[in-house]
């Protein structure tokens, strides 16, 4: 019983053991803080996009790329392969148990027969099976379940930082278009005033107030317009075509938009903000997911140097005649362990281990290098800000100054 006992604790504490190295997450190769950030941390929780983008027309267009975008559905179609993947292997951890029904006939010889004369005979079986369970004495299971569930995640991530810059595209190319069609609006009123002065300086020049000069410097300007007209329009063209590839299909009927000025979409949201947030960014969350799968198989990969035990067996009844496979008696079982030790196999293992190992090396560098690509993107946006701002400020007190100037 003592003995029993003892087996049955080692059994379950062998079940309990992984060869996967303990998963450590990396460093951040990034500042703690962001270059000239705030020095209080702003705790504020990010507003969706609806309340980013208050441009009705807008909202529609990114509402609509979220339905229709291909890349989008491509993305979301993956989350859904790598969970059903995960369930496969998942379930690789539970024994798989079978209702067999078979019925059996052969026919011997007289010259194979203790009587001399031919034999026939006739079986019929009915069990339940169980089809090689593997104990998972050394978590090589565990691990490739492990593994599984960490791309399915990693792939769930992947999904939620396409759609997050599906989102930014969108608002982008709008913004864009927004911005082409008051600058060709202005052009178009700048090539108008423009042929105006052409044709009158013609007249001046032929009423021998101007010369030539005047009229070619006249005529020079007006091309230019002309040529920066055609320019924008060319330049609005694409970026409709592009807001129609990212929407995917551009609703029928839509709501009224607001003017580029009026877009009123919040410019703080960066200020104080520590920069360990970028670990809970999808594409990052993404890259450490993908770090913990390759971490995972270098389990599995180190347990393929160890014994594999499965188990094999049935229980049911069998019988010459049908009548009486369920009778007194046809009570019918087998059980089959197996072991199986690899002596030779040309290194195969050994390869496998150091391909988990280098790809587990990659998977690190990969991850580091999206921490510090989105870093490097929060740290140009927030050293652009201040520039943006001033030159904004420039601007407008330009405009102003040319509009006094006018009204002299």
């Amino acid at each position: 019983m003592v003995k029993q006992s003892t087996l049955i604790i080692l059994l379950a504490a062998l079940g309990g053991c992984s060869l996967a190295p303990i998963y450590q997450r990396p460093a951040a190769p990034v500042a703690a803080v962001w270059p000239d950030s705030a020095k209080s941390p702003d705790t504020r929780p990010m507003p969706d996009w609806q309340a980013y983008f208050p441009d009705p027309r807008l909202q529609a267009l990114i509402a609509a790329a979220l339905e229709n975008n291909r890349d989008l559905r491509i993305a979301t179609a993956r989350i859904a392969e790598a969970r059903a993947r995960y369930g496969i292997v998942q379930a690789d951890r539970l024994p798989n148990v079978n209702l067999n029904a078979q019925r059996s006939a052969s026919l011997s010889p007289a010259s194979t027969s203790f009587t001399g004369k031919p034999f026939q005979a006739q079986r019929y079986d009915v069990n339940v099976g169980l089809v090689s369970f593997e104990l998972d004495f050394w978590g090589r299971v565990a691990s490739l379940n492990a593994a599984a569930k960490a791309n399915f995640l990693a792939t769930e991530a992947a999904q939620r930082a396409f759609r997050l810059s599906l989102i930014a595209d969108v608002a982008s190319a709008y913004l864009s278009l927004l911005e082409l069609q008051e600058r060709s609006q202005l052009a178009e009123f700048t090539t108008r005033g423009r042929a105006e002065m052409r044709a009158l300086i013609g007249k001046r020049r032929d009423a021998g107030v101007s010369g030539d000069l005047d009229a070619l410097q006249a005529e020079g300007a007006y091309q230019a317009a002309s040529a920066e007209q055609a320019n924008l329009q060319r330049q609005r063209a694409a970026a409709e075509n592009l807001l129609v590839m990212l929407v995917g299909k551009i609703p029928a009927e839509m709501p009224a938009g607001r003017s580029l000025a009026g877009q009123d979409i919040p410019d703080d949201l960066l200020a104080g903000v520590p920069s360990d947030v970028l670990l809970q960014r999808p594409d990052v969350l993404s890259a450490e997911q993908r770090l913990i799968a390759s971490n995972a198989n270098i389990g599995a990969a180190r347990a393929a140097f160890l014994p594999r035990i499965s188990l094999t067996g049935a229980f049911g009844t069998a019988s010459r005649q049908l009548s009486g496979l369920f009778g007194a008696g046809s009570d019918a079982w087998n059980f089959q362990p197996a072991l199986t030790l690899p002596l030779f196999d040309a290194g195969r293992n050994a390869a496998n281990g150091d391909v988990a190992e280098a790809r587990r090396v990659i998977a690190v560098a990969e991850y580091e290098k999206t921490i510090q690509l989105a870093f490097r993107e929060v740290a140009d946006l927030l050293a652009a800000r201040a520039a943006l701002n001033a030159q904004l400020v420039a601007q407008q007190a330009n405009t102003q100054a040319q509009n006094q100037r006018l009204k002299l």
